[in-house]
């Protein structure tokens, strides 16, 4: 990955985002689709990149739909989801089985969905300037001592263990987490928790598990508080790594592997469907403790979630023209260029079952 390039997304993205949502207001003279109206969407952070680009297609083809996404958090978007607040929501993380049950009365009887079409590594990245070296090699169990506070130097046996030829400074570790309920979070600590076993001594949660920590909101306030220290470390989705910070290689079997899109695909290949996953649900279970060669665990699925029934024929066709562009070959595309989120494209396979899904949407009544 081009880490000028995500340095240049990351502080431009609202500018951006600011100027597709300023470009969509102003509408249109009309496309000849018939599509109009408004389609607010609003949700996890980690997605603001790729979104601007999906949404900047919509606004270039149907300029008369009103489109736009607000990335509060994943949290905060199944909420405003489930509150009809917005058309369409983005999560890091599926939903509960109580959302589920809330999300019926919310799709006018119909039912939740969830696409898996934005898929990121989430990188572990530190602020160490001049370390000598283009990756930290760290092992699953010590990145969770890290995090949980019981490695607290950067120049600790067990991180110098797997780092013979790099000279650690004698420098405090500050671990960086998000301060908002997060879909990041919750992928993060799903990771901890699976491949570091004991090691990591909480549940996987949205909420970080532990309190007095160094913090930020949302993926531009953690890389705003690393930014500010040497010694941090954090977690923050990978195209959003900033070009003054390192990443860390991460143990999987035999080996470390850094970031990047192949690699986060790859785990996804060898994950099998979440239990209660079904042709409108595409959640997968991912093998965060893989030894498979090649793979890197600690990736983020983020899925843009619907209805399977709205009221009315013109959300119906607005939701299932942004879904089905964003699932193509060229939505995928655009969000994997580097220049943009330098995401990893959904296979062909899983595309079938997306288009199968967006298909079923429709308005109620129908």
């Amino acid at each position: 990955m081009d880490v000028q390039a995500g340095s240049r997304r990351a502080t431009g993205a609202g500018a951006v985002g600011a100027l597709v949502l300023a470009l969509t207001a102003c509408g249109g003279g009309g496309d000849g689709s018939g599509l109009s109206g408004p389609l607010p969407g609003a949700g996890a952070s980690s997605q603001e990149i790729a979104m601007t680009g999906w949404l900047a297609w919509m606004n270039e083809n149907h300029p008369d739909v009103l489109v736009s996404y607000d990335p509060v958090g994943s949290g905060t978007g199944r909420e405003m989801f489930l509150n009809d607040a917005v058309k369409f929501a983005g999560s890091d993380a599926a939903m509960s089985p109580e959302e589920l049950q809330d999300g019926s009365e919310r799709c006018f009887g119909g039912e939740v969905v969830e696409l898996p079409l934005y898929i990121s590594p989430i990188a572990v990245a530190y602020n160490l300037p001049d370390l000598g070296t283009e990756h930290l090699q760290l092992d699953p169990v010590t990145l969770a001592q890290i995090f949980d506070g019981q490695i607290t130097t950067w120049d600790d046996p067990a991180i110098a263990a797997t780092n013979p030829d790099v000279e650690l400074p004698s420098l405090d570790i500050v671990p960086v987490n998000r301060s908002d309920d997060s879909g990041t979070t919750e992928n993060f600590t799903e990771y901890l928790a699976e491949a570091a076993g004991d090691a990591w001594p909480h549940e996987p949660s949205e909420t970080w598990p532990i309190s007095g920590t160094q913090s930020g909101t949302q993926t531009s306030g953690v890389v705003t508080t690393m930014q500010a220290a040497e010694g941090t470390v954090g977690y923050i989705d990978a195209a959003q790594v900033t070009e003054d910070l390192g990443t860390v290689a991460v143990g999987v079997g035999d080996e470390f592997v850094p970031f990047s899109p192949e690699a986060a695909a790859a785990v996804v290949d060898v994950s099998p469907p979440s239990e209660g996953a079904t042709d409108l649900r595409l959640t997968i279970d991912l093998a965060r403790d893989t030894a498979e060669s090649g793979t890197y665990p600690i990736v983020l699925i983020s899925y843009t979630i619907a209805c399977s029934t709205y009221d009315s024929e013109r959300d119906v066709e607005n939701i299932k023209t942004l879904l089905t562009y964003i699932a193509s070959e060229e939505g995928q595309a655009r969000a994997a260029d580097p220049s943009v989120a330098g995401s990893a494209p959904i296979s062909d396979a899983l595309r079938e079952r997306v288009n199968a899904a967006i298909a079923q949407i429709s308005a109620g009544g129908a």
